[in-house]
């Protein structure tokens, strides 16, 4: 459809999420590995929908409600995760974009003998649609993980 000043306006179905100024086509989903430090138990948890938009834009060290991977009352700091092919998210690179780093060891590199270098492949810390896990850990209130596996 064309406008008076000859742009033109697109009309955008209800499968498109904005966030932010950035436009995001469909609906985001992850596996979040969810950790308690005090028990020492994981649970990995399946996270679509509205559920999943909540960690969309978030970065690593951002708290999150523990509502969205059904832990009410619970809050979540996010830790870590990799993209869906399997490269790590660094805290120390920005924006959720890949980013080519050398390494000298820490997350991505395990360097086998001193002074070994490698040039790594690594996505940003922000949360985007390219993400397939995301590492979480509980951080306040209380988390009921033998409820998490009985929804299972």
């Amino acid at each position: 459809m064309a406008c008076d000043n000859g742009s033109v306006s697109v009309t955008l179905g209800f499968d498109v999420l904005f966030i932010g100024d950035r436009l995001n086509p469909g609906m985001a989903d992850f596996k979040v590995v969810v950790s308690d430090p005090e028990t020492g138990r994981t649970v990995q948890v399946e996270v679509d929908g509205q559920d999943a938009n909540r960690f969309l834009g978030r970065e690593l060290g951002d708290e999150v409600d523990g509502g969205a991977v059904g832990l009410d009352g619970a809050t979540l700091e996010l830790t870590g995760g990799s993209d869906n092919a399997g490269r790590p998210l660094r805290s120390d690179v920005a924006g959720p974009a890949l980013k080519e780093l050398l390494l000298e060891g820490g997350v991505g590199f395990d360097p086998s003998r001193d002074g070994e270098r490698k040039r790594v492949t690594v996505r940003g810390r922000e949360i985007s649609d390219e993400v397939a896990q995301i590492n979480a850990t509980v951080v306040d209130g209380s988390a009921d993980f033998d409820a998490l596996i009985d929804d299972e």
